[in-house]
Formats: structure tokens, sequence, C-alpha cells
């Protein structure tokens, strides 16, 4: 999960404890996560360091929804974590927008900064044998891209504008196909 505050993570993991108790599921083996920007990562640096001590810090990322220096709920996001056996990881702004990317190009959602951070974490966690291959994972991804389009400017290509006709659709459609092709053939 996206940690900012800490709050989400600590809510939902409050829910799966919940959802035990009540008997909806026989046993707990959820873990969670907590995912942050390398430029504002207070609580994934204390669940690192094996402390529940959040020192504040400076944000300095991308991420600017993620960006609290001081989250309220650090504390016990990184209690839940701990108690989930799950960990907790942070990437550089550099790892957010090449996640945006990924998870658009290969899932279609265009997401904001929160999303690349959690996309990237994954990653990172899955190549680091912390999170398994083969488990099922959950990823949050909370927001649109159009929130944070400013964090992509300059890193992708300019997007098409298409009049709305299906003539000028056909010439875009043609436009990028073409680039594709010559591309292709230049073996990139």
């Amino acid at each position: 999960m996206p940690c900012a505050s800490g709050s989400l993570l600590t809510k939902i993991w409050k829910s799966f404890q919940e959802f035990k108790e009540i008997g909806i599921i026989k046993e707990l083996k959820t873990k969670v996560f907590a995912a942050q920007a390398s430029g504002c990562s207070p609580i994934s640096t204390a669940i690192k360091q094996g402390t529940d001590i959040i020192r504040p810090v400076k944000p300095n990322t991308i991420a600017k929804s993620l960006a609290i220096g001081n989250p309220a709920d650090g504390y016990y996001a990184t209690k839940a974590v701990k108690e989930s056996n799950g960990y907790g990881e942070d990437v550089s702004d550099y790892e957010i927008v090449e996640a945006i990317k990924l998870l658009a190009r290969t899932e279609g959602i265009f997401s904001e900064t929160a999303g690349g951070v959690t996309v990237a974490v994954a990653k990172k966690l899955i190549e680091s044998s912390k999170i398994g291959r083969d488990e099922v994972t959950v990823l949050c991804i909370t927001g649109n891209g159009l929130k944070t389009q400013e964090a992509l400017n300059g890193k992708i290509i300019s997007p098409h504008y298409i009049k709305p006709n299906m003539a000028s659709f056909e010439e875009v459609l043609n436009k990028i196909q073409n680039t594709k092709r010559k591309m292709h053939d230049l073996g990139l």
C-alpha cells in the first residue's frame, strides 16, 4: 500500500483482523507492505531499520500525495507491517515514473505518482523475494494520473490530439503505425 500518513495501511490491516475475528476468514495469512518514495520515506526507513521510531523528514519527491514527512500513523503502520510479517520499501522518482509507464503500457491504467510508488515497490519486493513471484498480491492503486501529469513532463511522448471524427482518428493511427515501423526497421 502507498503510505503517506500510514492510515490506509493500518485500516486495511485492521479490516483483515476483523474478518478473522468474525469468521469471514479462518486463518490470517495476509502480509501488508508499506510503499513510499525515497524522497519521503520515514515509515519504510523505520521498518528497514527494525524500529517503530518515526524520524520526520523534509519531503523531496514527485509523489506529492505521499509526501508527509511526519506521518501521524507512522508508528501504527510500522506495527501493522511487523505484525503481518510484511516489509517496507521505497523507490526513487525515476522508478516511480517508470512504474507509471509500465502500468499504463501493460494494464491500461494511468496512475498518479502514488500508484507508481506502489508498483515500483512491489517490483522491488518481488525481485528481492520479500514477495513471492507466485503469491497472490494486491496493489492499491489509489489515484488517477490526471492528478499528477506534471510528474511525467519530458518523460513521455506527447499525446496525440484527435478531432472527433473517423478521418482524424485514422490519420493519427497511421502516423503511429508508421513511426512504429520506422523504429522497428532501425532496430529500436
